[in-house]
């Protein structure tokens, strides 16, 4: 099968490049940089210097490569977030997400392309009422705190422009990711005790194996109705579970624990927010309709190995 990946030399495309090449699949992969073509090339797939927010360019690509299937991975995270400044950080994702997709669904459609597929996103966007976990039934956050509002417009945008194109339309709202080249920063931010408990700590999070969203977007390459579907592993956690047992995993100290009011000088209200009021989400139609099951069922067996590890290691407990 012919599959375009746009943003291939994100964390999630460097694995997922070489799996579907190993499914037996041609891909054509795009980087804004022409330094990494060759690393492109090495994964098993034909490159494309490719800027995700020029029309014409992306385009031009898609229509060379004729894809069956087009999967947009397409994001520019690189470098620390800053939670007071979430929606500044965000902002060429943001573009990404919007003009990004336009772009990216206009060429998918004019190739004759069958399916889409693209990253979103959950946790943070989902409704902070009602059960700790949500489904993909379940609204999104209508009154997320003012410097995300942004960020979740353009979730928005993204998932209703997929689920509404001229062909079959596959969101995948990954979890909070970690593993080899996702949560590297992270960790190291734990381990310098730069990342407390906030109020009760009773935010509740969904993880991701980077491994597992990889082979999860793989799944639906053939797999799947159109819709959304949370891509996350089988244990939502509060913060207040999750956050001292990761900080164990990386041999720190126990993580600070600092009143709201404080959090909220330090984080901002998005800080709060994550930290003591975000909801989980349940992986129960992506296991049922995608047929995938994470290798990582629970976020402790990969903390126990290591944030940066690539298998299993050691237990904590």
């Amino acid at each position: 099968m012919r599959i375009f990946v746009a943003g291939a030399t994100g964390a999630i495309g460097r694995l997922l490049v070489p799996l579907l090449a190993a499914q037996g699949h041609q891909v054509t992969a795009t980087t804004r940089s022409p330094a990494k073509a060759g690393q492109l090339r090495a994964l098993g797939a034909e490159p494309a210097v490719v800027d995700g927010l020029d029309a014409v360019a992306v385009g031009e690509a898609v229509a060379r490569a004729e894809p069956e299937v087009v999967i947009h991975q397409m994001t520019s995270l690189a470098g620390a977030v800053s939670l007071r400044r979430f929606d500044q950080v965000f902002a060429v994702t943001n573009q990404l997400r919007t003009q990004g997709t336009d772009h990216l669904l206009a060429a998918a459609s004019a190739a004759g392309a069958r399916r889409f597929i693209a990253q979103s996103y959950t946790g943070w966007p989902n409704i902070r009422e009602g059960g700790p976990v949500k489904t993909e039934d379940d609204p999104l956050d209508p009154q997320p705190p003012p410097a995300q509002r942004e960020s979740l417009a353009a979730i928005r945008h993204l998932e209703q422009a997929v689920l509404a194109a001229p062909l079959d339309g596959i969101v995948l709202r990954y979890g909070s990711f970690y593993g080899p080249g996702a949560s590297d920063a992270f960790a190291a931010l734990i381990r310098r005790r730069m990342v407390p408990v906030i109020g009760d700590g009773a935010g509740i999070w969904s993880f991701l194996h980077i491994d597992d969203a990889a082979a999860a977007t793989a799944a639906a390459v053939l797999r799947g109705r159109p819709g959304s579907y949370n891509v996350v592993d089988d244990e939502p956690a509060r913060v207040a579970e999750w956050l001292p047992f990761a900080a164990k995993a990386v041999g720190a100290k126990p993580p600070y624990r600092v009143p709201v009011w404080l959090g909220r000088l330090a984080a901002g209200e998005v800080g709060v927010s994550m930290m003591t009021q975000i909801r989980g989400s349940s992986n129960a139609r992506a296991k049922r309709e995608l047929g995938w099951q994470p290798a990582w069922p629970s976020w402790r067996q990969g903390f126990g190995a290591g944030l940066t590890a690539a298998r299993p290691l050691r237990t904590v407990s």
